[in-house]
């Protein structure tokens, strides 16, 4: 034990940093949370403030307000997770079926582009589109049909258009899990499926669905975990107050009401009922999946 010790001492050197990070940014802000059931006032700080014990869930539970945000959360998380994570998927296995090489980079550089885009900048791309009076889409559909279309200010097309934004933006980088986890099926399955007379469907359905699995399994536990957290730009930067009432979500509320408003207690709870909900949608999740034969843990 001692050798192995001392052979690995370069390898927990290496490790400090990232033990440092989480404990510093990560683990050590949880301390805050009790900021939830204490009345907080910056005068006498986070463990002189009054405390308020549940006060602050009830609270949370008798506004209707806040209810209605939880919905709207809830809604385009789960929107999210079961809209947009099939496309990764889908395009790890086609760009992993292109032969020629050349084009294959170049469609994988044209996929993951859009990731580093900051979400001020697909905003702006959306609203240049679909802005009522100077988007493009409308300008096209001024001009064949005489008429425009509010795509920003009403709810449905709303909820389509924050739907295609996340999945234009982050499937090509989500995608390149699923391509590592398909480097991995050994090539000679197809090979023998395809000597056995399977096309390609037939040999997606019944090996490289397969193959890939467990890690489709567990990045689909990841995502339930963050049913709840929306994101704060892609919200922010792509609502309206017309279509407040589906796109007011946590991570908003937090921010108009915690930090503007100086509510800190009320939005802490609220930021610990969502984190508590993400851990049993995680248990939940992985349960059903060790059911399968699968599981994170």
């Amino acid at each position: 034990m001692g050798v192995r010790l001392r052979k690995n001492i370069p390898l927990f050197v290496m490790f400090i940093p990232v033990i440092l990070f989480y404990a510093l940014f990560k683990y050590w802000p949880m301390l805050g949370v009790v900021i939830a059931f204490k009345d907080y006032n910056f005068i006498q700080g986070i463990w002189d403030s009054p405390w308020a014990g549940m006060k602050h869930f009830r609270m949370l539970f008798d506004n209707p307000q806040s209810l209605e945000i939880i919905r709207n959360t809830f809604v385009l998380g789960m929107l999210s997770i079961f809209v947009g994570f099939p496309f990764p998927i889908i395009l790890a296995i086609l760009l992993n079926e292109l032969k020629k090489m050349w084009f294959k980079r170049f469609v994988q550089t044209l996929v993951y582009l859009p990731h580093f885009f900051s979400w001020v900048i697909v905003g702006g791309i959306v609203l240049t589109l679909f802005a009522q009076e100077s988007g493009i889409i409308n300008h096209l559909m001024l001009r064949l049909t005489g008429d425009v279309y509010p795509f920003l200010y009403k709810p449905a097309s709303w909820i389509a258009i924050f739907l295609g934004a996340g999945i234009w933006k982050e499937s090509g980088f989500a995608a390149i899990i699923y391509l590592a986890a398909l480097s991995s099926i050994d090539p000679s399955l197809y090979e023998a499926a395809g000597m056995d007379g399977a096309n390609k469907w037939k040999q997606m359905i019944h090996i490289t669905i397969p193959g890939i699995a467990s890690t489709i399994v567990i990045m689909f536990i990841l995502s339930i975990g963050n049913v709840l957290e929306v994101g704060f730009d892609k919200v922010f930067v792509l609502q309206n107050p017309v279509v407040s009432s589906i796109s007011e979500v946590i991570s908003t509320y937090v921010y108009r009401i915690g930090i503007e408003g100086a509510q800190f207690s009320f939005t802490a709870a609220l930021g610990l009922f969502e984190s508590v909900v993400g851990l049993v949608l995680v248990v939940l999740a992985n349960r059903t999946a060790r059911k399968f034969g699968q599981g994170l843990w």
